[in-house]
């Protein structure tokens, strides 16, 4: 907890946890306001568990939420009821605390001198010259001058972002790089899966952001509010402003857990669980332990999602315990999936549906999760199956493993970048933006069609570095992405089949097949991902060492 004041009445701070109750009562606070909205984050605690220890510490709790950069007048009007009506002093947080300044900035403005407001944000340790200037502009930031300026801009810091900015410094060392991200922690969330299956401890897949960002890089810890590519400019929280020459955009997708009524309410009880947040992970090997009898959900959204087999993971580790348990037999297993097929490349589904059977398990096709009753232990799903009517059923469970709708994040749907379905528009081969010519993207957040993987990051760096070197030096692209994505499918401990393929569904087995054939269940697949794979992506992939990644060279460059 990092409690930073900026005058007697108010304090902001970055993200708080329940635990901090006790701690923020003990320094004198009569109450909280949560500026940020829930589900941004993946290791973040919903409102509600914030409001439930805040009461039981005596604390009154608001909930004044702001999409992350986008600090509007209604949010300013909110910001300032809420300070009026609550005791104080009051705690104001957000993911870092930025939102929250950046709210207190904007009501001062009103009836305190702009000197003054920026002397307390400063001394609290935020930066609120980029508010002084978007007031003097008429509620616009200006962009035609930066903050700072960079040759490469990177936003985002997740595999995508931290391998490219490593991949680039092994091409150009003297390149001045930054990244942009506000995160303190960075997951390796291919390991969450196996927190679920009881496998991986969750503190294992985290590591401090500041230990990972490839030495000479400048790590920028904000949060992006917009761009402005026909200036070059990338705005900030607080409204800084951060100039490039060029620009990378990786930034992840968002987890859209309110999309289903009721989920957030009930995530992390009442038996619903999900091995997509770092703090639920451990709650689904939980609830697989202690279940002996009843129903068992696990749902998948529509399509595009991150790691598209990890829902139907779940449900195989699950499986394969109650199985070594003897639990089976008295476990109701069902598969929700809001799409028509198990798993989009063909080629893996018979080794797959082995494992449906063995668990017994039951597919339901077309099933969309649309609400959650946590309480009463029920899931309403929309089913819209081809030829018929849509129509709803509601189905009880006992446990329930839920894969939230999934999208581009709010400030990437909202900008120039994005096409009309909001994901940043690349051309799939170059991965470079089709319309600005000094912009590129990679992992989850760009419309490629190809799986939103790790693994497909970790193809993709080397490609993006090696054609933005080729472009500062006046050349064209030199090299493609063939749509490379892995999903190592854990459909028993010690068994993995490896799911690798490339556009279209073509197969693009790393391995011969006489040392690992993918379409089968093999325990080599599993030694490679229980014990080759996190080394790899911590000492290799993030370090810009391209082991099994080097770039395919562009065929129209070659000839």
């Amino acid at each position: 907890m990092q409690l930073r004041k900026i005058n007697e009445k108010v304090t902001v701070s970055p993200q708080i946890t329940a635990a901090d109750m006790a701690a923020i009562k003990a320094e004198g606070f009569r109450a909280i306001i949560c500026n940020r909205p829930d589900g941004e984050g993946v290791d973040q605690p919903s409102f509600e568990e914030i409001e439930i220890a805040a009461k039981a510490a005596g604390l009154e709790a608001r909930y004044v939420p702001v999409q992350s950069g986008m600090v509007k007048d209604d949010d300013v009007a909110a910001f300032g009821a809420a300070l009026k009506e609550i005791q104080r002093p009051v705690l104001a947080y957000c993911r870092t605390g930025t939102r929250s300044a950046t709210l207190w900035s904007f009501h001062e403005s009103k009836k305190r001198p702009m000197p003054e407001i920026l002397a307390a944000t400063k001394a609290a340790g935020y930066d609120m010259n980029g508010v002084a200037r978007r007031i003097a502009n008429g509620g616009k930031t200006p962009t035609d001058t930066g903050d700072a300026h960079y040759e490469v801009v990177i936003v985002g810091a997740g595999a995508g972002g931290i391998s490219v900015a490593a991949s680039l410094k092994a091409r150009k060392a003297g390149l001045k790089i930054a990244v942009i991200d506000p995160a303190e922690i960075h997951y390796y969330q291919p390991g969450w899966t196996m927190v679920g299956g009881g496998i991986f401890d969750a503190q294992s897949t985290a590591k401090t952001m500041g230990s990972l960002i490839p030495k000479g890089v400048h790590w920028v810890k904000s949060a992006v509010a917009a761009f402005e590519p026909a200036n070059n400019a990338v705005i900030l929280d607080g409204c800084r402003v951060v100039k490039y020459d060029r620009l990378v955009v990786c930034p992840g997708l968002k987890l859209d857990w309110d999309k289903v009524e009721g989920l957030e309410d009930t995530l992390g009880r009442n038996g619903v669980t999900s091995n997509y947040r770092y703090d639920l992970a451990p709650y689904t090997w939980q609830l697989v332990q202690e279940m002996k009898e009843g129903r068992a959900l696990f749902t998948q959204p529509p399509m595009p999602i991150k790691c598209a087999g990890a829902p139907q993971k779940a449900m195989y580790l699950s499986g394969d315990a109650w199985f070594r348990n003897g639990a089976l037999k008295d476990v109701d297993i069902q598969f929700m999936n809001a799409g028509g097929v198990l798993f989009g490349v063909k080629d893996y589904v018979p080794a797959l549906m082995d494992y449906v059977e063995k668990y017994d398990a039951t597919l339901n096709f077309f099933h969309n999760l649309v609400a959650v009753d946590g309480p009463a232990k029920t899931a309403t799903f929309k089913v819209a199956k081809p030829d018929t009517d849509p129509s709803e059923v509601t189905i009880e469970f006992d446990m329930m493993h839920v894969c939230p709708p999934q999208t581009a994040p709010d400030f990437i749907r909202v900008s120039p970048l994005a096409d009309a379905a909001g994901w940043v528009d690349v051309d799939q081969s170059t991965l470079r933006h089709k319309e600005f010519d000094n912009i590129w993207s990679l992992g989850d957040v760009m419309n490629a069609p190809n799986a939103k993987t790790a693994a497909a990051a970790r193809k993709q760096a080397p490609t993006v570095a090696d054609n933005i070197i080729a472009d500062m030096a006046g050349r064209s692209a030199v090299a493609q992405y063939d749509g490379y994505g892995s999903c190592p499918l854990t459909v028993e401990r010690g068994k993995i089949v490896l799911a690798e393929f490339g556009y279209g569904g073509a197969l693009k087995p790393s391995f011969p097949s006489f040392l690992l054939d993918g379409t089968k269940p093999s325990r080599a697949a599993w030694f490679l991902k229980e014990t080759v794979l996190p080394p790899i992506y911590w000492k290799a992939m993030l370090k810009g060492k391209e082991w099994m990644a080097k770039p395919e060279k562009l065929k129209v460059a070659a000839e």
